[in-house]
């Protein structure tokens, strides 16, 4: 089967200093050699806690940040090989919508120059034709040519993320990295957006990486979903199969974590102990042992491999077959 998106074995590390009181610098494994695949007009929600290397993930494969080895490749074509100008070319094809609607935008800039910068960079439209496409776009995402000549500081949060949108769709892409795009939005406004994701996602025939630490979030929008703990993949697998029946107890207790209506079923879960490990000192053999109700001495030894569990559903656990004992039911 042909991937729109590949990657393999990517790693990205940071160098931070030791400390106020120490010399040196540690090194901060932020991606650990995961691999992933795309195929075209799919969504792939990509899932952790804070701090677990999913957003670094998403601007590593658009190379806004360059990795320190692995592969990507986008509709067969090496990525990591191409120069600059080369790059600059292909960004056509990918694009991202940023986590905070506010920061990503300039301030400075009214909403007809932002949302058309693109456009006037690849030398695609100027003047008066330039305006209409940006109407157009506005159009789209649920907004008026009334707002062309508005600044961000004018808009709402969410129409503030609606203007990012456009600004991604202005080179007609065909992959969007969409970095936690609800995360700074209230509740009330978070399904609104995500609906307009869906429909744009129909109408423009896109591909998605959508990151996400919120598995409730997702749930609707994923065709797959990747559970990320500490740099690692530690599951991959059908949106549907995972949150029916999660081979990892990592993405058992995310989906524990996951709030219910019913206060019955609330009395019944089971909180993740422990602290999330720093990832400058992540624990021997399963990063996610101390925190595991399953971990067993083979767990603090050695690391699993991320394993096909049967139907396409992969899990990197010595112990998977015991997965779901604690599981609460939805």
């Amino acid at each position: 089967m042909t991937h729109l998106l590949e990657v393999k074995n990517l790693r990205k590390t940071f160098r931070v200093p030791a400390g106020p009181l120490a010399a040196g610098h540690l090194t901060l494994k932020a991606v650990d050699g995961i691999s992933f695949n795309l195929r075209a007009g799919e969504t792939l929600g990509l899932v952790g806690e804070s701090g677990c290397g999913k957003s670094t993930t998403g601007k590593t494969v658009l190379r806004l940040l360059e990795p320190d080895s692995g592969e990507v490749y986008f509709d067969g074509e090496d990525l990591l090989s191409l120069k600059t100008g080369q790059m600059r070319t292909r960004r056509r094809d990918l694009q991202m919508i940023f986590q905070d609607p506010y920061s990503s935008l300039n301030p400075r800039m009214q909403v007809l120059d932002i949302i058309g910068e693109p456009l006037k960079i690849h030398g695609l439209a100027k003047g008066r034709a330039l305006r209409q496409e940006v109407e157009r776009l506005l159009d789209t995402v649920g907004l008026s040519a009334a707002h062309l000549d508005r600044y961000p500081h004018e808009f709402s949060g969410g129409q503030r993320q609606r203007i990012g949108i456009a600004r991604a769709l202005a080179l007609k892409p065909r992959l969007i990295v969409a970095d936690e795009p609800v995360s700074a939005l209230d509740l009330s406004i978070q399904a609104q957006v995500v609906n307009l994701l869906q429909d744009i996602q129909q109408q423009f025939e896109l591909t998605y990486l959508f990151i996400a630490h919120d598995l409730s979030v997702i749930e609707h929008i994923s065709d797959r979903v990747a559970v990320m703990y500490l740099g690692r993949i530690v599951e991959l697998t059908p949106a549907e199969e995972l949150y029916k029946a999660p081979r990892h107890p990592y993405s058992e207790a995310l989906l524990n974590a996951v709030p219910v209506p019913d206060p019955h079923v609330r009395r019944q879960k089971r909180p993740l102990a422990g602290e999330i490990p720093s990832p400058l000192h992540p624990p021997a053999g399963c990063h996610f042992h101390p925190r595991c109700p399953y971990a067993q001495e083979k767990c603090r030894q050695q690391a699993p491999e991320l394993t096909d569990q049967g139907g396409g559903h992969l899990a990197a656990c010595h112990f998977s077959d015991q997965v779901g004992r604690y599981r609460i039911a939805r």
